[in-house]
């Protein structure tokens, strides 16, 4: 048993010091019935809540009684009181509920959490801590703390052919955060977004938003100029939803753009680390570090829940960048950087890509084998590296309402128009479709499952060809 006793908030009106037991026992009762107490839960001795409350013990000790005699509270051996498990309470609800019935999520933009590795990462975190001065656990350095973004120029250098130094690195909590920022910094110029990209861009630049086509090759950068922005973001690397790369005389177009216009390029490389055929992609900004503004977190690579990222900032827009984090959250947790520049300086991103790697190329074999064979109509691009594919569907489907229907079935998928900006009026209807959370086995149930609804939602008298 624990020496410690718990804290417990309660709040009395000392001007009615004859009605303080009433008082207690009202709220803990109150307490227990809307859920703020849950069953199994320690309450502090009658010593150490007396004390705490500044009230006599006894009117601990007769509140105690009384609750237990009403069912709320029990005394447990060794543990003390507790709330009583046979209340109960009203259940909080969740702010994301997960859909009832869903069997198959095929949503993309998230890793397997179930692969973190919960050993590896608590042995950083033990040596972080042993290691990490105290001044460390103050307000930190906007622009994050000096080990991490050391550890991290090593890194993009070494792994992404990033060309940066520690002091060109600004730590920020993940990909969104980091636009954030960005958005702020750049938003005298306007920034073109690819068409389609990401629904939360145009939510996060506001009007400053300009979409600009992609095509089989990548962004038109052709278009940028009559887009009139001065920025411009884009996924090279694995084209977002699409999939596509951006090819070898796009990049030099539109880094040339860049130099011409007096422009920045944002390059989100948001699952750059996960290629299975052919060479990795080098990072745009081991080209022109002047003009584009590399943006990456372990959103993908590790999980989304440990909120860090990082900037890697054109030494001109540095200093404004920094400014802007210093007068919004401040800084992100030291122990959380602290734990990861540990865990990146050991290798053990490194083994854990390696290992997660393997995994996904088989989820990923699994989803493409699958839809050759039970969805002959469809063909599958962007193939070659991240965690999502893109499916292209047969003439005349609906997928959006496909989409819909397969929902009802359990089934979770996105259609491409739920990516795009402009129209979607004559464009070939495809599905986006993630595989990382899902075993190849739960992938071939999944994708047979929806090859049945795919069959229905195509209207006779259609060729069933590959759009």
């Amino acid at each position: 048993m624990s020496t410690s006793s718990p804290e417990l908030f309660v709040e009395l009106d000392r001007s009615r010091p004859r009605g303080l037991r009433a008082q207690l026992e009202r709220n803990l009762r109150d307490a227990i019935r809307a859920g703020r107490l849950r069953p199994g839960v320690r309450l502090p001795s009658s010593r150490t809540l007396a004390a705490d409350l500044r009230i006599t013990r006894g009117v601990v000790v007769a509140a105690y009684h009384q609750l237990t005699a009403e069912g709320y509270l029990t005394s447990r051996q060794g543990w003390g009181t507790v709330v009583n498990a046979i209340t109960t309470p009203r259940e909080p609800r969740s702010r994301h509920p997960r859909p009832d019935g869903v069997r198959h999520d095929f949503r993309p933009g998230a890793p397997d959490v179930g692969l973190f590795p919960h050993a590896a990462w608590a042995r950083a975190t033990r040596t972080a801590m042993r290691s990490l001065p105290d001044q460390a656990l103050g307000y930190g350095d906007p622009a994050g703390l000096p080990a991490l973004r050391e550890t991290l120029a090593d890194y993009l250098g070494r792994v992404r052919g990033v060309s940066c130094g520690p002091d060109d690195i600004v730590v920020c909590n993940g990909f969104s955060h980091g636009l954030s920022l960005l958005a702020r910094v750049l938003a005298s110029r306007g920034v073109a977004v690819e068409d389609p990209g990401h629904p939360s861009w145009r939510e996060q630049l506001g009007a400053g938003c300009h979409p600009v086509e992609v095509d089989d090759e990548g962004l038109r950068v052709d278009r940028l100029a009559a887009s009139g922005a001065g920025a411009v973001l884009v996924t090279p690397a694995h084209q977002y939803p699409t999939g596509v790369v951006l090819s070898a005389g796009r990049r030099i177009d539109l880094l040339d753009w860049a130099r011409t216009s007096d422009a920045y390029v944002i390059e989100d490389d948001y699952d750059a680390e996960y290629r299975y055929d052919g060479h990795p992609v080098g990072a745009l900004q081991g080209i022109a570090p002047d003009h584009v503004i590399h943006v990456g977190s372990l959103s993908k690579s590790l999980a989304p829940g440990l909120r860090l990222g990082w900037l890697v900032v054109p030494p001109a827009l540095r200093d404004e960048v920094v400014a802007a984090r210093a007068h919004g959250d401040g800084f992100t947790a030291s122990i959380i950087q602290a734990t990861v520049a540990e865990f990146v300086a050991r290798g053990d991103l490194d083994r854990h890509l390696r290992r997660t790697r393997r995994e996904y190329r088989l989820r990923r074999d699994a989803l493409i084998a699958a839809l050759r064979r039970l969805l002959p109509g469809s063909r599958a691009t962007g193939i070659s590296a991240g965690l999502h594919v893109l499916v292209r569907l047969p003439e005349g489907t609906d997928a959006p309402r496909l989409a819909a229907t397969a929902a009802r079935h359990g089934i979770l998928v996105r259609p491409l128009d739920r990516y795009r900006f402009g129209s979607t009026r004559e464009r070939p209807a495809a599905l986006v479709l993630g595989y990382s959370r899902l075993t190849p086995h739960r992938i071939e149930e999944g994708i047979h499952r929806l090859a049945t609804i795919v069959s229905g939602a195509v209207p006779s008298g259609t060729s069933g060809r590959p759009a």
